[in-house]
């Protein structure tokens, strides 16, 4: 049995979903699942659909008569993703261990559907951790100076392993826009969401010294300009005066986690579409 997720956006206009379905139905396909938005004030369409074939399905072929009977006659960006090996992800890190324990735990337990050929960071700090999950760590280091060398060294290990895309698990260098040309909307990264209001090195020492109310965590896909690509998934917890610049520390650590973690997930199951530096998140 072939399985084959879609996703489409292009401007509205009526019979698309039908136009679809019917296709779909023609090759003997079953949709399992189909949702749909439109961008009213943009008049813009998108969708996701799943569908089963009962027989194998030449996916170059699907692709090519869906575009010249449906993709170019109503104008769409379409991705079509046919179910096989498990996308190929590469973790980025540097001190912080958080995010990078939960993404391996997650991983091991198989909650993540995901291969993890390799572990990069900017430090050593974090080897033992890589090494306790057998995957493979590679320490290169960003000197002053030398971040092309650093980054030409990253991008020969991402095309050596086929690299399908890359988390930011708390790696705390500026990725450049020859990486990010390689990997559109391929990059998620993961910070608190105090930006802009409280940035720097210490954020929630100055989030602590305000007072704020709330603090959260904000999962994105990495773009040229920093920190404000996509977003992909956020969340919050609240705070009171009782709380001690440690609490909003380790709360604000937890939200990281739990926030990447659903982001990959999204990513993964194809269920995240970007437009106009915005995402459609289908659920």
């Amino acid at each position: 049995m072939s399985k084959i997720t879609l996703l489409i956006h292009c401007p509205d206009t009526s019979g698309i979903i039908s136009q679809v379905t019917s296709f779909f139905h023609k090759h003997k396909g079953n949709i399992i699942y189909i949702d749909q938005y439109v961008d009213i004030e943009n008049k813009i369409f998108f969708m996701r659909l799943e569908g089963e074939f009962s027989i194998e399905i030449n996916i170059p072929g699907f692709k090519e008569q869906f575009r010249s009977e449906i993709g170019e006659p109503y104008q769409m960006s379409w991705q079509i993703y046919s179910a096989g090996a498990p996308l190929k992800m590469a973790i980025f890190v540097s001190k912080y261990d958080h995010c990078l324990y939960d993404i391996l735990g997650r991983y091991k337990s198989a909650e993540l559907d995901v291969d993890i050929p390799m572990i990069v960071s900017n430090h050593a700090d974090l080897e033992p951790i890589a090494k306790s999950f057998g995957i493979p760590f590679y320490h290169i280091p960003v000197e002053k100076g030398k971040k092309a060398e650093a980054e030409t060294k990253q991008l020969e290990l991402l095309e050596k392993e086929n690299i399908d895309f890359i988390v930011l698990a708390r790696y705390m260098q500026i990725v450049s826009n020859d990486l990010i040309d390689k990997f559109p909307n391929r990059i998620i990264n993961i910070h608190h969401s105090f930006l802009p209001a409280f940035a720097g090195a210490k954020p929630y020492h100055s989030a602590y010294k305000r007072g704020v109310k709330i603090i959260g965590a904000t999962c994105h896909y990495v773009t040229a300009e920093l920190d404000a690509g996509p977003i992909i998934e956020q969340d919050i917890t609240r705070i009171s005066h009782s709380h001690s610049i440690k609490d909003l520390i380790l709360k604000g650590r937890d939200l990281e986690k739990i926030v990447l973690a659903r982001g990959i997930k999204l990513h993964v199951e194809r269920k995240t579409l970007t437009y106009n530096n915005k995402t459609i998140i289908f659920t």
